[in-house]
């Protein structure tokens, strides 16, 4: 088993209002935790990766193709990939994310911290 704990140095600002953490990570898949500040938007964009998610906290508008849905605390999705997507959180309280991508994100590895334990 691969371990990492929380530390400062784990957190990305991956645009203003934004910031990322790579909880965990290998054997094809990448766990990623979000916090994005309330009025946020996430601009459009894609991946080849799938994209299931969680909001733990806050909510939004995510567009996802050419519909729109609306997000809260409790909801959850899934994204196949190649599927463009933006998201613009809540006016309200800032939106806590958990997104899981298959296979992992080559892209994002650069953010990775060593683990704790392995």
């Amino acid at each position: 088993m691969t371990l990492w704990n929380d530390r400062p140095e784990a957190w990305h600002e991956v645009l203003p209002g934004a910031k990322r953490r790579i909880l965990a990570h290998g054997n094809g898949v990448m766990l990623v935790l979000y916090e994005i500040a309330p009025g946020t938007t996430f601009p459009m964009h894609t991946h080849p990766h799938v994209q299931a998610g969680f909001f733990l906290e806050g909510g939004g508008r995510f567009r996802v193709g050419s519909e729109t849905y609306r997000m809260r605390a409790g909801s959850s999705y899934s994204i196949p990939g190649g599927v463009p997507h933006e998201l613009v959180t809540d006016p309200g309280p800032a939106s806590r994310i958990l997104d899981v991508f298959v296979p992992e994100r080559d892209d994002f590895l650069g953010e990775t911290v060593p683990p704790d334990r392995t």
